[in-house]
C-alpha cells in the first residue's frame, strides 16, 4: 500500500494557451494579418485608391451627364463606400488562400490554433483596413462636395450597416479563399465584388436602366445597402432598406462562417 502511494502520480498536459483562450488566438492572427498587410504596401495602396479613383471619375468625367435629381457627389459616394468595401474585403480571400498555400497552417495547426481563429485574423485584419480606406473615400467626399446631414444617430446607424456588410463580406471572401487553388484564382473574386454595385443604385437610379436588368438591380444585396447609407447619410427616409440590407448580411454571414469551417476541415484532412 506504501509504495502505491510512494508512486508518482500521472498528471493531465497542460493545455495550450490557444486552446484554452480562442480570443487570445483569434488576437494574435488579426495582429498577424495587420503586420502581413503593412509588409504588402502595394495591394494596400491600390485597395485603398481604386476606390477613390473611381469616385473622381464619376463624378467628374460623368456627373456633369447624369442627372439624379440632386449634385451627383451627393448621390454617388455611398455607392462608392460600398465599393470601396466590397474590394477591399475581397483581397482577403487572396491571403487566406496564400496561407493555405504557403504551409503556415500546418505549422498553426501543430500550435493548436483552430482554423477558425485563422480566418477570425483575416476577416478581423481586413475590416480594420476597410475602415480605413473608407474613411479616406468619405474624407475625399466631404473635400469635393458631399455635405451629409446626418444626426448622430443617422451616423452611428450608416456605421452599423457599413461594418455588418463588411464583416460579411469578409467572411465570404474567406471561405472562397478556402475554396480557391490557388491565389491567383481567389483574386477573381475580387473582380466579381468590384462588378456587383454596378447593377444596382450606386452610380444611377435603377429606373433608368434596361427593364429586364430592374428585377435584379432592386432585390441584390448590394441595393439595400447603399439605399440604407444614403438615407442615413442625408436624412432621408429608409423605409425598411436598412433591416433588408442587415437580414443579407446575417444570412450571407451564417452563411460563410458555416462554410469556412467545412472548407477548412476539408483542406486541412
Amino acid at each position: 500500500m506504501s509504495d502505491v502511494l510512494a508512486s508518482p502520480t500521472l498528471s493531465a498536459p497542460a493545455p495550450n494557451p490557444a486552446a484554452r483562450a480562442p480570443l487570445t488566438a483569434a488576437l494574435t492572427m488579426t495582429a498577424r494579418s495587420v503586420r502581413l498587410s503593412r509588409r504588402n504596401v502595394d495591394a494596400v495602396i491600390t485597395s485603398m485608391m481604386l476606390p477613390l479613383m473611381l469616385m473622381l471619375v464619376f463624378v467628374y468625367f460623368f456627373g456633369g451627364a447624369i442627372d439624379t435629381g440632386t449634385q451627383y457627389v451627393t448621390y454617388v459616394l455611398p455607392g462608392i463606400l460600398i465599393l470601396c468595401a466590397a474590394f477591399g474585403a475581397a483581397s482577403t480571400a487572396v491571403s487566406v488562400s496564400e496561407d493555405m498555400k504557403g504551409g503556415i497552417i500546418d505549422r498553426f495547426r501543430s500550435l493548436d490554433v483552430s482554423g477558425t481563429a485563422v480566418l477570425a485574423g483575416h476577416v478581423a485584419a481586413s475590416t480594420v483596413r476597410n475602415l480605413f480606406s473608407t474613411l479616406l473615400v468619405l474624407g475625399a467626399g466631404l473635400l469635393i462636395g458631399f455635405r451629409p446631414s446626418a444626426s448622430p444617430l443617422g451616423w452611428l446607424a450608416a456605421a452599423g450597416v457599413l461594418v455588418a456588410f463588411l464583416l460579411a463580406i469578409s467572411w465570404l471572401s474567406a471561405a472562397v479563399g478556402l475554396l480557391a487553388k490557388t491565389p491567383e484564382a481567389a483574386a477573381g473574386f475580387t473582380f466579381f465584388m468590384m462588378f456587383l454595385p454596378y447593377p444596382s443604385s450606386a452610380f444611377v437610379p435603377i429606373h433608368t436602366m434596361p427593364s429586364w436588368l430592374h428585377g435584379f438591380a432592386e432585390h441584390q444585396p448590394v441595393t439595400p445597402l447603399i439605399e440604407s447609407l444614403r438615407g442615413l447619410l442625408l436624412a432621408q427616409p429608409v423605409g425598411t432598406a436598412p433591416w433588408t440590407a442587415l437580414a443579407w448580411c446575417a444570412g450571407m454571414l451564417a452563411a460563410a462562417v458555416g462554410a469556412s469551417g467545412v472548407l477548412f476541415k476539408l483542406r486541412t484532412a
